[in-house]
């Protein structure tokens, strides 16, 4: 007798990564509540399962919902492509984000993390890990609930830059705002969403708080997240205080473990790699920002030693004054091809393993490859659509390569997360689009003119 479930997703492919990478033809997947009950044969499945709800059918790509491992979802979506394009890390985050980051009202900053989501999961992406809420948690989480998508978040932690006022922190007051989001958001949204031990990183934090985030890390169970090394800045200023490079220093406090995730991991020697391999920490890689704000990344980033010395590398879009965007599979385009040219070697970075960085390695990374990442039996209902009836999927011959070379997120039609649909027929289920792009405007505009910052755009506008 066929067993009940809640949704059956049918499409032309199903590509599960799971451990032998199967990629199914005319596949389902079969849904009960918010777990993925069987992947199989469509034939198989209807055969074995009633389900209350079909979706999907021969036109669609289905996929395990991407994970983005960094990306800033206030202070930066509301102010979007404000920052000049031309300016070197120092001018970028102390003179221009800083201080846009500063004027942020609670509200701005829940419909900043609203546009973010709203962006992630209409591009295919379904859990994210937080650079940091620069104030508001408590608003930017009751928005991220009513969109629906998944991700670890935490306040703007440091203790060391004098500037801005409004979120100058001593190191009691910084361990104190960690203890307390760990405490009251360790579950929020059914679990969907959650506090981790996320510290600015770069040279922002004393030693003291460093060694208590990793223990209030470890208490919690949660993971560890923090900048390090995009730029010359961090290595030349920790060699400044102590003598030896950020990885060096970071393991002799005791914060390296496979729980961290750092963020960029430019600037770093062998030496450091050596340490961060053996400590099993991972790296969150931001390739758009990592050209943007021209870090080296294809001159001295060592992300293909990375991967070699087994380290878990994953992709983030980082902020939308860096990046510009949320679409991460835009950002797997270019992870696949940043050292093929670099390197002068095609072997680097096919395509099948820029997508498991994308799928996989994130949920690695956010310590819920038992929970996200790929479409398999036990694991929850994170399940994406990408409609084929469209110029850049056809033909479809290679599903990898079209995923990575081809397609990107405008071709996502539909997302469940947690068996919920989120996004339908390529608009959001959750939130109305029709008013709400509106206020993100007006918001951006009160933003920017409120943080007295000049209009540097180059071309004229009458």
């Amino acid at each position: 007798m066929a067993e009940n479930v809640d949704l059956l997703i049918k499409g032309a492919y199903v590509v599960t990564m799971n451990d032998q990478r199967d990629v199914i033809r005319d596949g389902a997947v079969a849904v009960r509540g918010n777990e993925i009950v069987a992947v199989g044969k469509a034939s198989a499945l209807e055969a074995d399962y009633t389900a209350a709800e079909v979706g999907g059918g021969d036109r669609f790509v289905v996929t395990p919902g991407m994970v983005n491992t960094h990306i800033h979802i206030t202070g930066e979506p509301l102010t979007r492509g404000y920052v000049p394009d031309d300016t070197p890390f120092e001018e970028n985050v102390f003179m221009w984000l800083c201080p846009l980051y500063s004027v942020y009202t609670a509200e701005e900053e829940r419909l900043s993390a609203e546009l973010a989501a709203v962006e992630m999961l209409k591009s295919g992406t379904t859990t994210f890990l937080e650079a940091g809420t620069i104030r508001f948690l408590d608003e930017v989480l009751a928005g991220l609930t009513e969109v629906g998508i998944r991700g670890r978040v935490g306040n703007w932690i440091w203790d060391l830059p004098p500037e801005p006022d409004v979120y100058k922190q001593d190191t009691d007051a910084a361990i104190a705002m960690m203890q307390q989001q760990l405490t009251d958001h360790a579950s929020v949204a059914d679990g969907r969403l959650g506090a981790w031990s996320i510290l600015v990183g770069h040279t922002t934090a004393s030693d003291p708080l460093w060694k208590a985030a990793r223990q209030l890390a470890t208490e919690h169970g949660t993971g560890m997240s923090f900048h390090m090394s995009p730029a010359k800045l961090d290595p030349e200023g920790f060699i400044a205080e102590f003598g030896h490079r950020p990885m060096i220093h970071l393991a002799e406090l005791g914060v390296l473990a496979p729980d961290v995730a750092m963020t960029h991991c430019v600037q770093v020697d062998d030496q450091e790699l050596a340490v961060m391999a053996e400590a099993g920490v991972n790296v969150a890689h931001c390739p758009t920002t990592a050209l943007k704000v021209s870090y080296g990344v294809t001159q001295v980033g060592k992300m293909p030693e990375m991967m070699q010395m087994g380290i878990n590398v994953s992709i983030g879009t980082d902020g939308n004054n860096a990046s510009n965007y949320s679409d991460l599979m835009r950002a797997t385009y270019l992870v696949a091809g940043l050292f093929k040219d670099g390197r002068q070697d095609p072997q680097m970075f096919p395509a099948e393993m820029a997508y498991e960085m994308a799928t996989i390695g994130g949920a690695r990374t956010m310590q819920m490859q038992d929970q996200i990442g790929s479409l398999e039996a036990g694991k929850l209902a994170d399940v994406v659509l990408h409609d084929t009836d469209r110029p850049e999927w056809r033909p479809l011959l290679n599903v990898a390569n079209q995923l990575v070379w081809s397609a990107d997120g405008r071709g996502v039609h539909t997302v469940y997360v947690d068996g919920a649909k989120v996004v339908e027929d390529g608009r959001t289920t959750t939130i109305d689009e029709e008013s709400f792009y509106g206020r993100c405007q007006a918001a951006g505009e009160a933003i920017t003119a409120r943080s007295g910052l000049p209009d540097k755009a180059k071309w004229p506008v009458y």
